[in-house]
């Protein structure tokens, strides 16, 4: 009768034992460890983890086999990934033309005056997130704004800075 080896039966986890890398694992399998997956893996990446730790990307780019210089600059190079946390709520103004023109720069200057809070920083009590879309292709109700994935039309401060203050209360 034979026994079976300890170690085709227990499950291979992240040294870490961050669950969280499993997703990954999957994910990365599921595409062949195709370094074209690299967009899938990181969007996977930061649905898990919320953000794009170092050691997120890092554990990536092993697995991938390429260098984490090309995982960083595909990282950065599209807006919609984060390399530091977020907050529990995010605002997303829209700089596109027909935005701006209707004020979408005053309501941003607003934004960050009131809240103490740049583009693409988190306030410091953690709640919430600023950002902005070169645009969101929502011309026709401009100024814009996206809170927590939600657009909102036709937009002025008074109206932002108050949606904003109820996240924060």
């Amino acid at each position: 009768m034979q026994t079976a080896n300890p170690r085709q039966t227990e499950k291979k986890e992240h040294p870490s034992g961050d669950k969280r890398f499993k997703v990954l694992d999957i994910t990365m399998k599921r595409a062949g460890y195709n370094q074209s997956a690299l967009i899938e893996v990181l969007h996977k990446a930061q649905e898990a983890f919320g953000f794009l730790e170092e050691d997120v990307l890092l554990y990536v780019a092993r697995a991938l086999k390429l260098p984490l210089s090309r995982v960083y600059g595909v990282a950065t190079f599209y807006h919609l990934f984060s390399l530091k946390p977020a907050g529990k709520h995010t605002c997303i103004v829209c700089m596109g033309t027909a935005c701006y023109v209707k004020g979408s720069g005053k309501i941003l200057e607003d934004i960050e005056n009131s809240f103490d809070v740049k583009v693409g920083e988190t306030t410091a009590d953690g709640e919430i997130s600023l950002g902005s879309a070169r645009c969101i292709g929502a011309c026709g109700i401009a100024p814009a704004v996206v809170f927590d994935g939600v657009v909102a039309a036709k937009q002025d401060s008074e109206t932002v800075l108050a949606k904003l203050q109820s996240f924060s209360q």
